[in-house]
């Protein structure tokens, strides 16, 4: 469809919901009008217009936290957008992974959700809005600060108080160090610039194969 022949409201307006293209995760809410829309399909990062200011502006400018467009669909009315993207640190101006953080209401027969993978990479978003947003007082942007070096004592500390906690067959303890060890290392593929997808096409690759690996002394 030509972009001229979508829905825009009086004021030349479109509403946009952008969507997390790899969870799903709605980020936000915003309006595009045909020369946002436009600049973003030719760059391949969300503009919109800015209704406060009257003025057209790019998500991440000036934070960092870039949308990287993945797909642009609109509605069967055409007087909506949804843009799948790949988000760059955090959507919100808050300092939350998603604009939508607050909860209104929640039935009571919900099924209490499990953590997925997907918590994985919302966590690791945040360290990298760390990284690039330095923090007074965040211990991410600390760890930042302070180097890779400190980054590697800390995961050889916590691989350590793991140890312990098996030998000393506390399941609560090896839970609770795993986490930390784990929180640790996405630090360190922040650091590295390697995301999780990196690791996860890894095991991918190793997953369903026979054999033993050779140790490498």
């Amino acid at each position: 469809m030509d972009i001229k022949n979508l829905k825009y409201d009086s004021n030349g307006l479109i509403p946009a919901i952008i969507q997390d293209w790899k969870n799903g995760d709605v980020l936000m809410h915003a309006y595009m009008n045909e020369e946002s829309l436009k600049k973003t399909i030719e760059t391949g990062y969300t503009h919109f217009w800015s209704r406060s200011r009257g003025k057209l502006w790019k998500k991440g400018e000036t934070s960092g936290n870039e949308q990287i467009v993945k797909e642009i669909n609109y509605d069967c009315d055409n007087d909506t957008l949804l843009v799948k993207a790949e988000q760059k640190g955090v959507a919100c101006h808050t300092g939350n992974r998603t604009c939508f953080f607050g909860k209104l209401f929640e039935s009571p027969k919900s099924e209490v959700r499990s953590p997925k993978s997907e918590l994985i990479d919302k966590i690791y978003e945040v360290i990298l809005d760390r990284k690039r947003n330095m923090r007074e007082g965040s211990y991410v942007s600390s760890l930042f600060k302070k180097g890779r070096d400190k980054i590697l004592k800390k995961i050889g500390e916590e691989a350590s108080e793991v140890v312990i906690g098996s030998k000393n067959d506390k399941k609560e303890e090896i839970i609770y160090e795993i986490a930390d060890l784990w929180f640790h290392s996405l630090v360190l593929l922040g650091y590295h610039d390697i995301t999780p997808e990196d690791i996860y096409k890894e095991l991918q690759k190793r997953f369903g194969k026979s054999g033993i690996r050779d140790e490498k002394k």
